[in-house]
């Protein structure tokens, strides 16, 4: 039986009883140097950044006479090539599996030579370029619902019993995508109607999650596991608020016969989205405004335990992705 269905048949029971992102990034996701002005990046975590370049764009344009290129990376040593190091012969740097602690400042100074044709004369030039590189994950979803019913009385046992039932199916209506109902609560208010007619109504609340028992095994011993939980809960979501407009549906057509005292007040559904960060990650919008609604990894000087949404101040701490305070 369907889940609106069967909440239909109780109510009538109850009355009948009672990627990569950089404000400098090219069409081709190139990003190049500005000298003077750190460039900021932001590479999803266990992806790849994207290819940075050892110039300005507009030195890009020109020619570029003997060039040599030498990358330091957040540790202020030299890098070389490596697994997760891919090194260009003409500087371009590309950073393999991005990981919390290869967050950093990575610096490249490219030197080459400005030749003047009539003496052949030699002028050595040095430019610096520094790209700030931050690790990311997308945020963890979940949803605060909150709907109302309308109750014969705010005394007596059948509105602890609409509560209950509701959670439950609701439960079972999302159990298999590894979410379930968490922080449920209600209240029973009287409401004055605009035709002056006074009502009781039970106001419910909860909340979304998908972290329920096991949420684990649906990640299938992937990286990424956020991008999995946040594609269940927006099909938690979506079942939910298909069996709230069912609710709606069934009593629009049924004008003609008597509606239960205990029914769903059509439009009362409000659905607001609230994000959460993995330890080690946060928001912070002033810093990162160009990756305003990620979680970005902690920088040194700050930390986060599980389930925040912001970075919290430790000046103890001199690490990228830190999930306590010493």
């Amino acid at each position: 039986m369907r889940a609106w269905v069967l909440l239909s048949a109780v109510l009538w029971c109850l009355i009948g009883v009672g990627w990569q992102r950089s404000s400098l990034l090219t069409k081709k996701g190139f990003v190049y140097g500005k000298a003077g002005h750190p460039v900021k990046i932001y590479v999803k975590l266990h992806q790849n950044s994207p290819v940075l370049i050892c110039m300005d764009f507009e030195r890009a344009g020109k020619e570029t006479v003997d060039p040599t290129y030498t990358w330091i990376g957040p540790d202020e040593k030299l890098l070389t090539e490596s697994n997760q190091i891919n090194i260009t012969k003409t500087g371009m740097l590309v950073v393999k599996d991005f990981l919390e602690s290869m967050s950093g400042v990575y610096t490249c100074t490219l030197s080459y030579k400005t030749v003047k044709a009539e003496t052949q004369e030699e002028h050595m030039i040095k430019k610096r370029y520094d790209f700030m590189i931050f690790a990311y994950r997308e945020p963890d979803y979940s949803y605060q619902m909150a709907v109302r019913f309308t109750t014969k009385s705010c005394i007596g046992r059948y509105n602890d019993l609409l509560f209950t039932v509701l959670k439950k199916i609701l439960d079972n209506l999302i159990s298999d995508l590894s979410c379930h109902i968490i922080e449920p609560s209600y209240k029973c208010h009287s409401v004055e109607t605009p035709e002056h007619n006074l009502i009781h109504e039970l106001f419910i609340a909860f909340q979304v999650n998908p972290f329920a028992a096991g949420w684990t095994d649906a990640c299938n011993d992937s990286v990424d596991c956020e991008d999995i939980t946040n594609r269940n809960i927006l099909q938690a979501r979506d079942r939910i608020e298909e069996f709230f407009q069912n609710q709606a549906h069934v009593f629009h057509h049924n004008f003609n016969k008597i509606l239960p005292a205990m029914h769903f007040v059509d439009h009362s559904l409000q659905v607001v989205r609230m994000d959460s960060c993995r330890s080690g990650f946060g928001k912070n919008i002033g810093l990162h405004s160009n990756c305003a609604s990620c979680c970005v990894v902690c920088s040194p000087g700050t930390f986060s335990p599980d389930v925040d949404v912001t970075c919290q101040s430790c000046i103890s701490i001199h690490i990228y992705g830190a999930k306590s305070c010493p």
